[in-house]
């Protein structure tokens, strides 16, 4: 049928956006799990270096050289970037401290979400104050109270960290018409009593000035300035329950509701001290692979984006088995991150060299084969700083260090062996140097050698996954090549859902992908490509399917693992052309 115009001439102006590109993903994530004196638990928390590190989940205080390990190892990755969830575990021995005049806590409280389902609790317990995180450090913490008397604000320790007295405020001035409004102000100081976290005995940690012990109260603003919220809202060192003669509506004096107006519940600085905390203990293989808590927090790939999976250096060489292979099972089927593993501690650390490499390669040879797990062989000498002494720590952290700054200087799809990108920081030495002929041994079993060469350092010496077969993902290099390419094409394929199955948006996806590869191959990353997204793949059938179907070929660049330099003597007078090719 032929067009019949229905109005008179003109031109009509369509756009079509083909200018989609793939966004940008990052690649150098890490993630660990470990023994912490404090912090949440079971909460995956991205650390960005030392300090906030030691910030969130404070220091080794002990002196064995257990208790650094897992701070050191965290540290070792933040050396190289600024990209890590940390989660810090439990077993049932760690415990809140608790106020002094109550009974020792019936059950753990890990986090906030404990904390709200256990305040019901913890208030009909007769409970004030808690730790806001389990563990000894706790035990370290005061919580002084002043209210608005004379008396009591003359001997308050703190009362320089505060304006003025409670009962000074503009809020109290407002509600006036409340007669002795003034006595339901309060402030509260939270104090480092021994100085186990500032260092200084006596430290005031945090103030909470002019809050209110009515349930109701109310800043200027309009948010709750009722005690308790506040503290909870505010406090990284404690929780609160509740506090005495809290009410829910302030008529007068309702710090001393028995009392004539005009007289105050604390007449001195009231103190809770908290006590009762206690550290984890020995950590077990549940710690890490449990149900519901360890690394299994990275289970689902659409809640957090993980690029390393940071295994812990366990003691038995089964416990380690045990904990490597559920978490390359997980990074297996996220599809989108490694595993980066050190043999058991008791393989490397004080055994003899001769026995090391067997034991290293008894404990791999157990792992599943998977080019999502990458095997190093050694231990790392560092300084823990904490407790003046040198620990050894497993290098898998310094090993993913290595990769994700090999991102930043370079691409995900150069391998970060070597003496360009290969170089472990801030360590003194290794639990063992491997000779030639046992580096040779590691690396046929999948080993990623750490070596000390004179003049270049301690440096990664290999680039292998753990696969087991020969194939183009045997290398770091092309696991993490497709790892970053499958992520940003998975994202950009976000564009195309809910759309049709037509040529035009088929057209439009490959418009956006080619673009990207080719970056890639010109940025060394591959040799070829192409992207098949057409009737060919997207038949009758699979569009009646509700399916969309593209197909990604990718020609990975390869690394360099053996360099052969030939050279060749010749007699006086030959023309090298006659020799070339000879040899």
């Amino acid at each position: 049928m032929a067009f019949i115009p229905s109005e008179s001439p003109n031109i009509t102006v369509k756009e079509f956006d083909l200018s989609g590109v793939v966004p940008a993903v990052t690649t150098s994530t890490g993630a660990i799990v470990g023994d912490f004196n404090w912090g949440p638990i079971g909460v995956p928390t991205k650390i960005s270096n030392e300090s906030e590190l030691v910030g969130v989940f404070g220091s080794p205080t002990l002196t064995d050289e257990g208790s650094a390990v897992d701070y050191l190892t965290a540290g070792a990755f933040l050396k190289y970037s600024s990209d890590l969830f940390v989660v810090r575990d439990a077993t049932v021995a760690a415990k809140n401290s608790y106020d002094s005049d109550g009974a020792a806590l019936a059950s753990l409280i890990k986090n906030d979400d404990d904390f709200s389902t256990s305040k019901s609790a913890l208030v009909t317990a007769g409970h004030t104050f808690i730790g806001k995180h389990a563990g000894l450090l706790g035990n370290d913490i005061d919580i002084q109270i002043v209210g608005a008397n004379d008396s009591a604000w003359a001997v308050f320790d703190h009362a320089g960290s505060f304006d003025s007295k409670p009962g000074t405020s503009a809020h109290v001035a407002a509600r006036s018409a409340d007669g002795d409004a003034a006595n339901d102000e309060v402030h509260i100081a939270v104090v480092d009593r021994t100085g186990q976290f500032s260092g200084v005995a006596g430290t005031l940690l945090e103030a909470f000035p002019f809050v209110s012990l009515a349930t109701d109260a109310r800043t200027p603003e309009g948010a709750s300035n009722f005690a308790v919220d506040v503290v909870n809202a505010g406090s990284e060192y404690v929780r609160c329950a509740s506090l005495p003669d809290e009410v829910a509506t302030p008529t007068t004096s309702i710090l001393h509701t028995a009392a004539v107006n005009g007289s105050q519940l604390f007449t001195a600085p009231d103190t809770t001290v908290l006590k009762g905390g206690v550290n984890s203990g020995t950590f077990t293989t549940a710690e890490y692979t449990g149900v519901d808590k360890g690394f299994n927090l990275f289970a689902d790939v659409d809640t957090i984006q993980v690029d390393f999976l940071i295994a812990p250096g366990l003691a038995a060489s089964a416990d380690q088995v045990t904990v490597v292979n559920v978490l390359t099972g997980l990074a297996t089927a996220r599809k989108d991150c490694v595993v980066v593993a050190s043999p058991a501690r008791t393989d490397v650390v004080g055994v003899a060299p001769g026995t090391i490499v067997t034991n290293t390669i008894t404990t791999a040879n157990l792992f599943n084969a998977s080019s999502y797990l990458i095997v190093d062989n050694n231990y790392l000498k560092v300084y823990d700083k904490y407790n003046d002494q040198y620990v050894y720590i497993p290098a898998a952290s310094s090993t993913a260090g290595v990769m994700a700054l090999t991102d930043d200087v370079s691409a995900p799809w150069f391998s970060p062996a070597g003496s360009r990108r290969g170089q472990y920081y801030g360590v003194t030495n290794l639990a063992y140097t491997a000779s030639k002929a046992q580096r040779d041994t590691l690396y046929k079993a999948g080993i990623n050698p750490i070596v000390n060469l004179p003049g270049q350092g301690i440096l990664l010496y290999g680039d292998k996954t753990k696969l087991g077969r020969p194939s183009a993902f045997d290398r770091i290099n092309v696991r993490r090549l497709f790892l970053g390419v499958e992520r940003a094409i998975k994202a950009a394929a976000q564009n195309v859902m809910f759309e049709f199955n037509d040529e035009f948006t088929r057209a439009e996806f490959v418009n956006i992908i080619e673009p990207f590869l080719r970056e890639i191959k010109g940025r060394r990353g591959i040799t070829d490509f192409r992207v098949v997204c057409d009737e060919t793949n997207n038949t009758a059938a699979v569009i009646d399917s509700n399916q969309f179907i593209a197909s990604v070929f990718i020609k990975p660049a390869r690394s360099i693992n053996y360099v052969s330099l030939n050279f060749v003597a010749v007699r006086t007078g030959v023309d090298f052309d006659e020799v070339v090719g000879l040899v």
